[in-house]
């Protein structure tokens, strides 16, 4: 979202996005593999045509206007949304994305099923435009992790809902910056790499958020 809290302009144009060559969307498709999306944000991604599939990924689409139809890939839902979520995190599986937009935003938060929020601020002010969250009950949120990505200024943040069923994880489709290499002045020795240690921890899958 803009810095001053809007996700597309007054038109619904969002050709002030950055695309940060920091984000490894491969990491971040993997965390998921179910998307829920309301009817605007389905119509800009089938504007270039088809369906809206996304690879990997099951996408429920949510509208009180389009036909219910199915796709490959593609489920168009006239059903309550949180009827739909509560039974899909009811389920084994990855993490349910909502990829998108307020009005659904604001349904599922009100409806208590939303974990974690997790936005991409991008340092831009657009005045006025479609907010990230239309008004309604206020939300206190705890962060979780950050991330700063210097190349274009944008700060990643992750929180969790207080109530949420599971503990947020921690941002890790982040590439970490490459380390730049020494120089080396003429007649200098080169020491042997010594290895490091390192330790890891996989965090088990549990459930849905």
């Amino acid at each position: 979202m803009s810095l001053d809290g809007f996700i597309a302009g007054p038109n619904g144009e969002y050709d002030w996005f950055v695309m940060d060559p920091s984000v490894d969307f491969a990491v971040l498709y993997k965390e998921f593999d179910t998307v829920v999306m309301g009817r605007k944000t389905y119509e800009v991604s089938t504007a270039q045509g088809g369906h809206g599939a996304m690879p990997g990924l099951d996408v429920v689409v949510f509208s009180r206007t389009l036909p219910a139809a199915t796709y490959p890939g593609v489920r168009v839902t006239n059903d309550d949304p949180g009827e739909i979520v509560r039974a899909l995190k009811a389920k084994p599986g990855r993490d349910i994305w909502l990829f998108g937009g307020g009005s659904l935003f604001r349904s599922l938060l009100d409806a208590g099923l939303v974990d974690t929020v997790e936005v991409a601020l991008v340092p831009v002010l657009l005045g006025a435009g479609v907010p990230v969250l239309p008004p309604g009950a206020s939300t206190k949120l705890v962060l979780k992790d950050h991330k700063i990505l210097p190349r274009t200024g944008i700060l990643s943040l992750l929180y969790s809902v207080p109530g949420g069923v599971t503990p947020a994880p921690p941002i890790r489709y982040i590439k970490p910056p490459k380390a730049s290499k020494p120089t080396r002045t003429k007649g200098s020795a080169r020491k042997p790499a010594r290895p490091k240690r390192r330790t890891s921890t996989r965090r088990p899958s549990g459930k849905r958020r």
